[in-house]
């Protein structure tokens, strides 16, 4: 069968894509190649997921006839681009010698339309940003399109990150800010959770129920909110009744400058992220 979708670095983000793609039907097993270097995770990868495997990145590009995913590390970036160049046309016209023209997906933090299009002249291009989340099937993936890339590719492209979860199309311009809300995003939550698990502690409850009370609540609201539509603002109003508890807690979180604190993380990461990308 023709090779439809080629992986270049089976790691935990590539995998987890390469899972849903397959259980979803969106490709067949040997419709799949993947290109990753250490041995141990090809065999993994062929075991678990009876698709073709190699070591050879240029060989996995050039097979590709509808996607190539870009899922490794940005430090790499340079040396992979060189690498797959060979597999281009001389003239620079972007077109496999097979005369193919799949999309390239990247999700390299940091790496921009402007590098990537370099590296692979005229080839369509989406970048992309999913977030760890993505693993288990609720990520949220911003995605945003290069020069030559057409609204089929971005239908592509919205259809592999829409089997992880959420998909969002923004311009370039937004992506440092993506990367410091959603992309940093699930550290801040965790890091909120693990708080409130040692409040309830503090407050006398054992650590294994603290956690699981603490999880629940988080991922309970999360949900409340997805379904029900309603402003964040007006749920936190509805739980909140006159001289309650719940007003107290938000008294404190609110001398504690909570809501600041949250927009400072993103605007910091946002900055580190815009910075990391010069």
């Amino acid at each position: 069968m023709t090779i439809k979708f080629a992986l270049i670095g089976g790691g935990v983000m590539g995998e987890a894509l390469l899972s849903r793609l397959i259980s979803r039907g969106i490709y067949q097993s040997s419709q799949v190649i993947v290109s990753e270097p250490l041995s141990s995770r090809q065999t993994y990868l062929e075991q678990q997921y009876q698709v073709t495997v190699t070591a050879d990145n240029r060989q996995a590009f050039i097979q590709a006839e509808e996607v190539v995913l870009l899922a490794v590390k940005p430090q790499v970036f340079s040396a992979i681009a060189q690498e797959l160049a060979e597999v281009l046309e001389v003239n620079g016209s972007g077109i496999h010698k097979h005369n193919n023209q799949p999309v390239l997906v990247s999700i390299l933090a940091g790496v921009a339309l402007k590098q990537l299009e370099g590296a692979f002249p005229r080839l369509p291009i989406i970048r992309a940003m999913p977030n760890t989340p993505a693993t288990v099937g609720e990520g949220m993936t911003a995605i945003c399109a290069g020069a030559y890339t057409k609204a089929k590719h971005q239908e592509v492209a919205k259809k592999l990150f829409q089997a992880v979860g959420e998909v969002v199309e923004i311009s370039e311009s937004l992506m440092d800010a993506v990367t410091g809300l959603s992309g940093s995003g699930p550290a801040y939550v965790a890091l909120m959770v693990e708080a409130l698990a040692d409040g309830g502690v503090a407050a006398g409850l054992p650590r294994k129920i603290a956690n699981q009370l603490a999880l629940q609540t988080v991922l309970g609201t999360a949900q409340l909110l997805n379904e029900s539509k309603i402003h964040p603002a007006e749920l936190k109003d509805r739980v909140t009744s006159p001289g309650g508890t719940t007003i107290a807690g938000i008294t404190q979180l609110e001398k504690a400058a909570f809501r600041s604190a949250l927009i400072e993380a993103v605007m910091a990461a946002a900055k580190r992220s815009q910075e990391l990308g010069k």
